[in-house]
């Protein structure tokens, strides 16, 4: 199973609950969602739920963010075994960031993307055979 990109939880939170100060944010990941032929994990599957029914502005209701997992599903999703875990925590150690953002990166590898969106990591930054871009960087708050 290979991609070209892997997205991140925050190109899903901006797609979904991007509120008002975020229009733009919004429409640049839904676009990218459009466009990409993209993977993601259960991880950043788990965090999306959390994070738009719990931590945005204006919540989801559970089962609407369950509606927008079941839409994901139709993307390859990369599930977590031990393997992953110990990559990812060895990507977190050579490269000094947290463990979560190792597992991001061992993930996105191990779909073969060579990009991954992510607003959290480095913009341009390389890790192993993945390039970050933070697809938000030219878009400007109102």
């Amino acid at each position: 199973m290979n991609v070209d990109a892997f997205v991140d939880t925050n190109v899903l939170v901006y797609a979904v609950a991007g509120g008002e100060q975020e229009g733009a944010k919004r429409e640049r990941a839904l676009k990218l969602l459009d466009e990409l032929d993209f993977g993601l994990s259960a991880q950043v599957l788990q965090e999306f739920y959390v994070t738009v029914v719990r931590k945005v502005e204006q919540p989801l209701r559970p089962a609407e963010a369950l509606e927008w997992i079941e839409q994901l599903e139709a993307f390859p999703c990369q599930p977590l075994d031990s393997a992953l875990v110990k990559v990812g925590a060895e990507i977190s150690q050579r490269h000094r960031n947290s463990y979560w953002d190792g597992a991001i990166i061992a993930v996105a590898e191990a779909l073969g993307a060579r990009t991954l969106f992510s607003e959290d990591l480095s913009h341009d930054q390389t890790y192993g055979s993945v390039r970050v871009v933070n697809a938000f960087l030219d878009v400007m708050e109102a």
